[in-house]
């Protein structure tokens, strides 16, 4: 298994297309400059040990080494040694709701952004524990199945959007269903459905999906995301707001009084999102409840360093663009190979 320690060093990566945009300016503001002198080729008669292209090959080098560079302080490490462990841990499955509805900006940046961010601090502080991801609208699916890979939950919960289903309505009896089928088979781990939603378009089948998850000691919390005044639900891609038959723009509004009325029937907590960070403590203080019980995982417990290989084509990116220099190649610029003598290499 592949990965960077400190993935955060990556971001210096977008150094590259600034560097570049800058050096292609710089280059313009030159030629301008050596045009305002006389002709573009008596100038360069002038200077006839000057290359065109070796600056520019040189800043490519450079360029590549300081995108390495960011690349050798991620840390990238390859994993060796595959080994099961016991930990003590809970199993939760997150059902996100991504309806249309959850694009309202009642709570910001968004309702389903807000969700996203809470889920990652909760995949961000989670150790010993197993998380799944199932999305649903008028329609569920499991986007991630119940994991210790932390990494690829983060990674599956970027790809989240209401293009996801097309089936639009906020079908939280087929979301429970699923996630109860989801859990691993053990059955002394605490067992939680989290689920994360505003509570429009109740498709219904809700009380029947809880009364299975009851059955199975599987416990259902809910996060209410969004507002009672609510707000307009935007068209991704304009700036337009959806609008009924009518002709007049639609507010989703928070449905609290259904998603407490889940949360009391799923033996659970009913948590309202808002714009502060009071929902995600709430969410871990519920958490920390659960009975935690010894839970297999299969982890890498053994890496090695990558970075020696990427520190060595640094060195020799650097050692290139040092020794290329800007002069024309005298050798080279005895080779004709069109036959005209007139021009150097």
């Amino acid at each position: 298994m592949f990965r960077f320690q400190y993935p955060i060093y990556l971001y210096l990566l977008l150094l590259v297309p600034v560097l570049a945009a800058f050096y292609v300016y710089a280059r313009y503001r030159r030629r301008k400059a050596l045009q305002a002198y006389g002709e573009e080729d008596l100038v360069r008669r002038l200077s006839p040990e000057v290359s065109a292209v070796k600056p520019t090959l040189k800043f490519v080098l450079m360029l590549l080494a300081v995108a390495l560079f960011a690349v050798l302080l991620a840390r990238p490490q390859f994993g060796t040694k595959l080994e099961v462990v016991k930990r003590q841990g809970i199993e939760v499955i997150i059902a996100l709701d991504v309806s249309n509805s959850m694009l309202a900006q009642d709570v910001q940046p968004n309702r389903l952004e807000k969700s996203k961010r809470i889920i990652s601090q909760l995949v961000e502080k989670m150790e010993s524990d197993k998380v799944g991801m199932i999305v649903f609208a008028g329609d569920a699916f499991t986007q991630l199945p119940i994991t210790s890979d932390y990494i690829s939950a983060k990674m599956f919960l970027e790809s989240v959007s209401p293009s996801m289903i097309t089936k639009q309505g906020t079908d939280i009896g087929t979301a429970i269903r699923l996630g109860v089928h989801s859990f691993t088979p053990q059955e002394d781990v605490g067992k939680t459905i989290i689920i994360i939603t505003d509570g429009e378009n109740h498709e219904g089948g809700v009380e029947e999906a809880l009364e299975e998850a009851k059955k199975k000691n599987i416990q259902v919390n809910v996060l209410g995301v969004g507002s009672a005044d609510g707000g307009p639900i935007p068209i991704p891609g304009s700036n337009e707001y959806r609008k009924d038959d009518q002709g007049n723009v639609v507010v989703s509004r928070l449905n609290e009084d259904m998603c407490r009325q889940i949360a009391k029937e799923g033996q659970g907590v009913y948590i309202k999102v808002d714009n502060t960070n009071t929902a995600q403590k709430a969410l871990q203080k519920a958490l920390d409840k659960l009975a935690r019980a010894e839970v297999e995982t299969k982890v890498y417990s053994d890496y090695n360093e990558q970075f020696q290989s990427v520190a060595w084509i640094i060195l020799i990116l650097l050692l290139l663009e040092l020794l290329l220099g800007n002069k024309k190649n005298r050798l080279l610029g005895n080779i004709h190979l069109f036959g005209d003598k007139k021009q150097k290499a």
